[in-house]
């Protein structure tokens, strides 16, 4: 069984970090505090010309709610056409109706809109009023996979479900755990869930180098980057776990 991780990159550090500890996809974002929203076209160029892992920017032209409106709804397709001009691999995208159900036809406009790239639907899948009739949405949709934290904040908290999930799924479409991921934790997931595929933010959070700082501004400047050591910590417990299940 061959394992995938998949890690967060907010920044171009964080892409070239990616590389250097072995993660296999990335899913690039802009605005960490915001739960990830849509790149600028030069990051995404950027991220694409500097590394060769599996690229998928994350199509969201805003934080807070899925529920989008026509206006947000043709930004998300011109960024899917950026994305195929400069060679990504994927996109990550996701919507829902008013109610907690997924918008199944705009889903499935942005999957179609999308080829021949691969598509996960992020976690506005946790969300939905109802996980088991939206995961046979998303498989009719045409995505191949989606990211979960099994309706809870965590995805350690979300096991039973995930699991679940995974069952039903039946290999139609890849049921990814995110949201806390760490290697204290990813054996335990893949034991208890079956996924095969993992995605982590992996933070750390770097001091500024500014010498000066006005402290009447009452703020702190620091950013959000991959911790490389930890990124490799999760590699290696999986390797770890598979050869011993071998």
């Amino acid at each position: 069984m061959n394992y995938t991780l998949e890690v967060i990159a907010f920044n171009i550090e964080s892409v070239l970090a990616a590389g250097t500890a072995g993660a296999h996809r990335i899913e690039l974002c802009d605005n960490p505090a915001e739960g990830g929203t849509t790149a600028s076209y030069g990051m995404i160029k950027t991220a694409r010309e500097k590394t060769s892992l599996q690229l998928f920017p994350i199509i969201r032209p805003r934080g807070g709610d899925f529920l989008y409106s026509n206006d947000e709804f043709e930004i998300m397709k011109r960024d899917i056409l950026l994305c195929k001009e400069t060679g990504c691999d994927g996109v990550v995208i996701g919507l829902l109706q008013p109610d907690g159900n997924v918008d199944k036809i705009r889903t499935a406009q942005l999957v179609e809109a999308a080829y021949p790239l691969g598509v996960t639907f992020h976690r506005a899948f946790d969300r939905v009023s109802n996980p088991f009739e939206a995961l046979e949405d998303v498989i009719a949709s045409g995505c191949e996979r989606i990211l979960t934290s099994g309706l809870k904040p965590a995805a350690p908290e979300g096991i039973p479900l995930i699991a679940d999930l995974v069952r039903q799924a039946n290999d139609r479409i890849i049921i990814m755990p995110g949201s806390g991921v760490r290697s204290d934790n990813i054996v335990s997931l893949a034991r208890q869930t079956q996924a095969t595929e993992f995605h982590s933010s992996a933070r750390k959070t770097i001091a500024s180098a500014m010498q000066y700082t006005n402290d009447g501004m009452q703020e702190t400047l620091d950013t959000v980057q991959l911790n490389t050591e930890e990124v490799k910590k999760m590699l290696e417990a999986l390797q770890q776990y598979q050869q011993s299940a071998e």
